[in-house]
């Protein structure tokens, strides 16, 4: 599993590979270092806690970098006048080749601390809206717990 952990201090990633006997990680920008609690389960790839925040609550998403795909569309709009609309057409076939293509990661709701090569991903859920509301703004805890609709 490969972790990617957000600085607190400066906002920078932070990739870290999982060991038990890690206990912070340093940013390479600011040098702020971050406190991070790794077990064996994170080591065999298993995702059961955040290392950082020590919460259980999780969702999936593809792994794609959400300020590309907004600067394709931007592109894609601008240049309607002159393509006759054929730039959405092409940026929406790329985008169903691309979703095709590239695989899911997993991304904690509370401290945005985002995790590859996961060997349970599909116990996660995808994002769900509420959820990550309560989380964020009010602190509720599912405690790892699907949340039902």
């Amino acid at each position: 599993m490969k972790v990617q952990i957000t600085c607190s201090a400066c906002g920078s990633s932070i990739e870290v590979k999982p060991s038990v006997q890690a206990n912070t990680a340093q940013c390479q920008v600011c040098h702020h270092e971050t406190e991070v609690f790794f077990n064996s389960e994170h080591e065999d790839s298993l995702l059961h806690d955040c290392p950082v925040c020590k919460r259980k609550d999780f969702y999936q998403q593809k792994d794609f970098n959400r300020k590309i795909g907004v600067v394709l569309f931007v592109i894609a709009a601008i240049l309607v006048p002159w393509t006759y609309g054929l730039s959405l057409v092409v940026l929406y076939l790329m985008d169903v080749f691309l979703f095709k293509k590239i695989g899911n990661i997993a991304s904690c709701y509370k401290c945005n601390t985002i995790f590859r090569d996961v060997k349970n991903l599909p116990e996660i859920s995808p994002f769900d809206h509420e959820m990550n509301d309560r989380i964020v703004y009010s602190d509720h805890d599912y405690k790892g717990e699907r949340r039902e609709i």
